[in-house]
Formats: structure tokens, sequence, C-alpha cells
């Protein structure tokens, strides 16, 4: 039996059960399509004694993240989102030349690099080699290596406490998130910040963003169980703020128990006691996700046999992580997504994980003139949506998959129900 990779109870409740999928992040050739890929189960539970939902760690971290193909820049709302963040954070709390900001999982520099802007020095601690590199030609300074506990007492012996921690869309990819969350209070100034950037629980149940559930994403985020956590490795939330991000993120305040200054605000009280209203420290909140994700795959094929029935040509946008689940439990391959684009090179000419569906640059998308396009980076619809107004103009239709397959209407991000027109 499973068990909770926080308090060790054993784990016998399931949220959801994804049946098997490969890595979100593995974009095989046409070389490597010639064999099988690995699938691993996608069975999502949740603890019954602390209320942290997770997937068991079929994969080793090292595995997933060695060669990474997500390269956050490619997003020009995700960089703007890092940029407001870099500047309030740099104001509010007065960092400048003699101050330190550490940013774990730092990716290609989208984050750091507006602190290195302001003069601010920065280290960046990313565990894959290839995108680390990128930051680095970005002037932001980035150690190849997994955080963890013995990382975060290696900077205190050095010296080198940070005045902020930057955390984002990391802690939901930790297996052992005991170790990890161990180093955050050694590696943090007596008076500093850790900021943590989480999806968020309640926004994955209520919209129905079963495809956020991947290989890649060990542990789904409750402020009730976040905090829980925090707590057990001497921190203390002291605020918290709703996000869109990612389809609906928490931002968490966090400061040394033993040592932090800041009083906490009332947003705290409000969030864990609105969770503990919808039952999220309870069995019934995850009762009816289940059946509510398998009706969902059935409107979205339904849909996309439809399109294909009455002639029209369907291609999709973008090829992010949660896309490998949504194409691998509904079984959408080339036969109803021709093919998808992307603005990230590295995954050019390669194909998406299992369903096999080629990816090109996005100038293919405008030579085919499809009837359809299926975005998949569905969080970002807005964004892509402006981009893809050409579309319109030859008749073409927009649609998002979640929480429903919907179709979009002008202006960008107006939705009406698929099939309405």
């Amino acid at each position: 039996m499973n068990r909770c990779r926080f308090c060790e109870s054993p784990l016998s409740r399931t949220v959801v059960d994804l049946g098997t999928s490969p890595l979100c992040e593995t974009f095989p050739t046409a070389e490597a399509c010639e064999v099988a890929e690995p699938h691993y189960p996608l069975h999502l539970q949740v603890c019954e004694q602390c209320w942290l939902v997770q997937l068991p760690a079929y994969v080793p971290a090292k595995e997933i993240f060695a060669e990474y193909a997500y390269f956050s820049a490619y997003s020009d709302a995700w960089v703007e989102h890092a940029r407001t963040y870099a500047h309030r954070m740099a104001r509010e709390l007065e960092l400048g030349a003699d101050s330190m900001v550490l940013e774990v999982a730092s990716n290609d520099g989208y984050l750091l690099q507006w602190f290195v802007e302001r003069g601010v020095p920065v280290l960046g601690v990313e565990p894959a080699a290839n995108v680390a590199e990128a930051a680095r030609e970005r002037g932001v300074d980035t150690e190849v290596a997994f955080f963890d506990a013995a990382f975060g007492e290696r900077l205190a012996t050095e010296g080198r406490r940070a005045d902020l921690i930057v955390a984002n869309n990391v802690l939901a990819q930790v297996p052992d998130l005991n170790g990890f969350v161990a180093g955050f209070a050694p590696a943090l100034a007596p008076d500093g910040v850790l900021t943590i950037e989480v999806p968020h629980l309640q926004r994955l149940i209520e919209g129905n963003q079963f495809d956020t559930i991947y290989h890649e994403h060990f542990t789904y985020f409750s402020l009730l169980a976040l905090e829980a956590v925090l707590r057990a490795h001497g921190l203390h939330v002291y605020d918290v703020e709703e996000l869109w991000t990612h389809g609906g993120s928490l931002r968490v305040f966090t400061q040394r128990a033993d040592t932090g200054p800041r009083t906490s605000t009332p947003a705290v009280a409000a969030l864990v006691t609105r969770e503990r209203a919808l039952g999220y420290d309870r069995a019934d909140a995850y009762a009816d996700f289940g059946a509510q994700v398998r009706r969902t795959k059935r409107r979205l094929l339904s849909y996309l046999i439809a399109a294909h029935e009455a002639g029209h040509r369907v291609v999709g946008y973008g090829a992010p992580g949660k896309s490998a689940t949504l194409l691998n439990y509904c079984g959408i391959g080339p036969d109803l997504l021709e093919f998808t684009v992307d603005r990230n090179p590295y995954k050019h000419g390669r194909f998406t994980p299992g369903s096999r569906i080629p990816i090109h640059p996005v100038e293919r998308l405008f030579g085919a003139r499809p009837d359809v396009v299926l975005i998949l980076p569905w969080n970002l619809a807005d964004e892509i949506a402006a981009q893809l107004e050409p579309v319109r103009a030859w008749g073409g239709r927009l649609v998002v998959p979640i929480p429903e397959v919907t179709e979009l209407t002008a202006p960008a991000g107006m939705r009406t129900p698929a099939g309405a027109r």
C-alpha cells in the first residue's frame, strides 16, 4: 500500500484514476517513436489523516528533470507575471546590492532576470542542465542541482542566507516533500521571506482541471495541507493571495517561525475557513470528481468526432505538459488532432508523449488554415486567442477542452458551449 509523502499514513482513498500516461515533458523524435514509451499509473489519492492529495512517486525526479523541455520565457503572460512580482518584492523588501534572492527551480531565468536588472544579487537552483544554460545566457547565476535540506544548510554555512526565497510551481514537483521543505528555514535570513506558488486544489476540483494531474506533479495542495507541511519544518504562513496562473494558484507568504517578524493577515484564516466549509478536510469533497472527469472525456471526444464527420480540419495549439494527460486519457491521436504547434523550438519536429501527434512551428497553423484549433494550454487562452485572431478571419473556431469543451468567441476569452453555434 502507498503511504503519504508527508505524514506516512496509508493511502486508500482515490480522487481520480486516469489510467496510465508517459512522462509529460519527454517529446520523442521520429526515431524514438519506433519504440514504445514507458507509461506509469496516474492514480490520484488523498491522505485521510493530513488531507494531502498526491500521486505515488512512480518515476524518480532525476529521470524527469535531468533534461527538460519546458522554458518559461516562451509565455509572454508568464514573463509579465514574473516581472510584476519581482518589482513588487524588490520594492516591499527594499532589496538592493547587499541583498540576496534565491529561486528554487529557477528554470531559464525568466524571473531572476528582473532582480539582476535592478542590481540585486541572485542565485538560481535548477536541476535541468539544458534549462540552466539558458538562464546563464541571460546573466542569471545558476547552479545545476536539486534543492534539499543539505543544500539549504550549505548556504547557511557559507553565510549566504537569502532575504527572499522564491519557490514558484516547484513544491508540487517534489517526491521527497519533507526533505525539500526542510531546506528552506536554514537558507532563509532571520527576517527573510519565502514565497511559494502552487496550483490550488480547490480550483483543480471545481474547474475540472484533471489535465494538470501528471507525473511531474506529485502533490496537489489545499492551504490546509500546505500550512501543515510548512509548520512541521519551522515555517509560518502569514499571508496568502489567489492568482490566475495555472487555472488558479495560491501565492503563500512564509517566514521562519522562530524569528519572522510579521503578523498574519486575515486572508490566511479566511481561506482556511473556506476550505473547511467546502470539505477539503473530509472525504466528501473528492467523491464526485472521477465521474465528472469521465463525463468531460466523452463530451470532448464527441465534439472532435463530430467535427471530423462534418469534414472539418482540426489541429492543436501548444504542447504543454498538461496535454499529455488530456490526450492520453481521452485517447486523442493524429486521427482526431492532425498536428499541434508550439512556440518552443525544442519541440519542433518531435511528437507529443504517448499520443504521437506531430509538433510544428506556429507558422504551420496559419498555412494549414484549419477549421478548428484546440487550445491545449487552456490556462493561457486569452493570450493565445489574441495571437490567433487571424483564425477567426477565415472562419475558424478556437476551442478549449477544460473545464468543458467550449468555443471561444471574440473578444478573446469569452466562451460559449461547444455546439451552440
